[in-house]
């Protein structure tokens, strides 16, 4: 099942934290975020069915995002959208390919001021 371009009318950031290197050459992880990439992509809400089906104790999934396929997503890559910060929980690929486009299953984390 193809994509359609029109479901993804979101603008989301993808941001990652930046390792750099000190003085002493060692390896530091910046604290802050730093967004890589502005994407079209798709946020839903889960319906309560879906979020009490999900059984999750330790966070609480909140949103589906689908974007295209890219290799450089993982847990450690969170996504704002508009003043809203989600982690991401899962990466699904999409079931035909594996590489139109990417499920994210995410939980809600800070707002952004």
């Amino acid at each position: 099942m193809a994509l359609e371009a029109g479901k993804l009318r979101h603008r989301v950031e993808l941001q990652k934290k930046v390792t750099t290197l000190d003085t002493s050459g060692q390896q530091v992880e910046d604290p802050d975020f730093t967004t890589f990439a502005t994407v079209w992509g798709s946020v839903v809400p889960m319906s309560a069915r879906e979020f009490v089906a999900s059984e999750k104790t330790q966070s609480e999934v909140r949103a589906r995002i689908t974007i295209r396929y890219r290799a450089d997503i993982d847990s450690t890559v969170r996504i704002k959208h508009g003043t809203t910060i989600y982690n991401i929980e899962g990466v699904l690929a999409d079931p035909d390919s594996g590489r139109e486009y990417l499920t994210l299953v995410v939980s809600a984390g800070l707002s952004a001021g």
